[in-house]
């Protein structure tokens, strides 16, 4: 870890540039992620501090020394990972083996090879193009885990896959090391029995970690928590996860990988949740400070002198890795779109390559012009990543919209069917409609923009498709016009009320029953065509005012005589329009 100091002014500075610049970039939906890459760029070294000889008042605001910087910047990666294995569990982890160590193992492998040849076309040596091939094997944990986060994706099949692989990135941190050092002091004949050795190390270091580990917080946090202070819980906490970090620091392991495996103690406990909410405005301060110096280290003058090789390396960068992971992810039998998508999630340069390209220039390994070129790469596919994530949503989606799609057919529905239920939405509310059609006989499609959903329901043969029922097209598919009726049970009201708009537009007679917010959302229902509404928040009031009119003592009958009576007194209200503030 980095020992300069970070002075004051640079504390300061990075204050203001994370109290004003990145919320004014988030107010215009921007990435917070890409908020403070933009920041690093403008207060960094290669930014406005380019121009401080000139106006020396710009010395005030910006930083130009990134070292320091990076001091706290590593901690913001400590966090972050800190919070994944708070999130995570020792039984789940176990149960991601074959991703994390066969998966991620490959990966590393094959792509640190394939990278190291590339590299020796270009005329370096052997011993530049291993520290290359090593440098860029590794991708970024914090960014591709932020951006993960960031879109609530972490617990979906491509965070999962992406994170096994990051996870052995980590731990894959020692051996890489190691290896540096054998290529620099031409050690030969041994090589493979002290990587052996190392691997074998590392994982001793976890287990032992994780065992004492184990063994002390439970104890450690009893005490603390019966002395009721919360200031006293917060720095047991900070010292568990800094003592975590530098013991697998000495054991020649990563930081972040101790800060993950403290928070793997922690996710058994029951202190997890306080621990989360404490410590989430550390992270995401320090994790910000480490986008900043990622900003702060691209210099944007050599993209101008050199555009055509940098932008050449940063896309071939994207495509070799891409292409190797898909390749190696469809391997391990994950679907083509979680394929695709991880694969260009894991497609950058990682934090890592700072540190082992910096190596190589200091062991005199790689030419410093050859250093300064890949460190500009490596911070350019950073700030690209954001974007790159983007895009890969969308391949993705495209890519499972057509396999449904695929899958169910060109005609949804035969065109025999009628009088049937056409249901749009089936999540919990339009799947217990759909039991409830099952179990009276009468037939009912649905339609949803959940693939995975749809796939499970199509296996077993239901008449469950993937479609927008916001589509003309869609809803003739499955045979709306044919239909007794449509009852749309989504929980988007914006959507809720196009798919209305399109029913009604299509098939004007068609009895419409649509599940609403509350009154106004019905009432915009009722306006737009909608026969019959059932506003949420009105009947959920309705449901547990029986309920405590029966615990009050009124008679049952009663009860639901008096709950029916002002169900239709809201109906009316409802067919008749809004009242002025309902």
């Amino acid at each position: 870890m980095h020992t300069e100091a970070l002075n004051l002014r640079e504390v300061v500075v990075f204050l203001v540039a994370a109290g004003l610049l990145v919320p004014f970039l988030h107010r215009l939906k921007i990435s917070p992620v890409l908020g403070f890459l933009a920041a690093g760029l403008l207060i960094g070294p290669y930014g406005l501090a380019r121009f401080s000889g000139d106006w020396p008042w710009l010395a005030y605001i910006v930083i130009d020394d990134i070292e320091g910087v990076r001091t706290l910047a590593e901690l913001g990666v400590v966090f972050l990972l800190f919070m994944i294995g708070l999130e995570l569990s020792l039984d789940r982890l176990w149960a991601m083996r074959r991703s994390v160590f066969g998966m991620g193992g490959v990966q590393v492998i094959v792509t640190g090879a394939a990278v190291a040849t590339i590299a020796s076309l270009f005329d370096s040596s052997a011993a530049a193009a291993i520290v290359v091939g090593a440098a860029f094997a590794l991708s970024s944990t914090a960014i591709v885990l932020q951006i993960l986060t960031e879109h609530r994706r972490l617990g979906t099949n491509v965070g999962q896959t992406t994170f096994a692989v990051l996870l052995f990135q980590d731990l894959a941190v020692l051996p890489i090391l190691l290896l540096l050092g054998i290529v620099g002091s031409g050690t030969e004949g041994s090589e493979i029995r002290a990587l052996a050795t190392a691997f074998g190390g590392a994982v001793l270091a976890i287990v032992v970690i994780l065992i004492l580990g184990r063994m002390v917080v439970r104890p450690l946090f009893r005490f603390v928590g019966s002395r009721e202070s919360r200031e006293m819980f917060l720095a047991a906490v900070l010292l568990v996860i800094i003592a975590t970090a530098i013991a697998t620091q000495q054991a020649g392991l990563s930081l972040a990988l101790g800060a993950f495996l403290a928070g793997l103690l922690f996710s058994e406990t029951e202190y997890r949740h306080q621990i989360e909410v404490d410590i989430e405005p550390f992270k995401g301060l320090l994790l910000g400070l480490f986008f900043v110096s990622v900003g702060m280290g691209v210099d944007l003058g050599q993209l101008i002198t050199r555009p055509f090789w940098l932008i050449a390396a940063v896309v071939g960068l994207f495509a070799v890795k891409g292409a190797i992971f898909y390749a190696v992810a469809r391997v391990f039998g994950r679907p083509h779109a979680v394929a695709l998508e991880s694969a260009l999630l894991l497609g950058q340069g990682g934090e890592f390559a700072f540190l082992v390209i910096g190596l190589g220039a200091t062991g005199g390994l790689i030419p410093p012009d050859t250093a300064q070129f890949l460190l500009i790469v490596t911070g350019l596919t950073m700030v690209a990543t954001p974007f790159v994530a983007s895009l890969a949503r969308r391949i993705a989606a495209s890519v499972e919209r057509r396999a449904a799609l695929d899958a169910q057919g060109a005609e949804a529905v035969s065109e025999e069917m009628s009088d049937h239920i056409v249901v749009v939405g089936y999540g919990r509310v339009g799947q217990m409609l759909g039991e409830i059609l099952d179990a009276q006989g009468i037939s009912h499609v649905a339609l949803d923009l959940d693939t995975r959903l749809v796939a499970g329901f199509s296996k077993s043969g239901a008449c469950v498709f993937y479609g927008d029922a916001r589509q003309d097209d869609i809803l003739r598919k499955v045979g709306v016009d044919r239909a007794a009726a449509l009852v749309v049970t989504m929980d988007n009201a914006t959507a809720t009320e196009h798919v209305v708009t399109t029913a009604r537009r299509n098939c004007p007679d068609l009895p419409v029953y649509a599940r609403a917010r509350d009154g106004a959302h019905a009432a915009r229902l009722i306006a737009l065509g909608a026969t019959h509404v059932i506003p949420e928040t009105i009947e959920a009031s309705l449901q547990l005012s029986e309920l405590v009119l029966v615990g009050a003592g009124v008679p049952d009958n009663a009860a639901r005589q008096l709950i029916e009576s002002r169900r239709q007194l809201e109906q009316t209200a409802l067919d008749e329009g809004p009242e002025e503030n309902r």
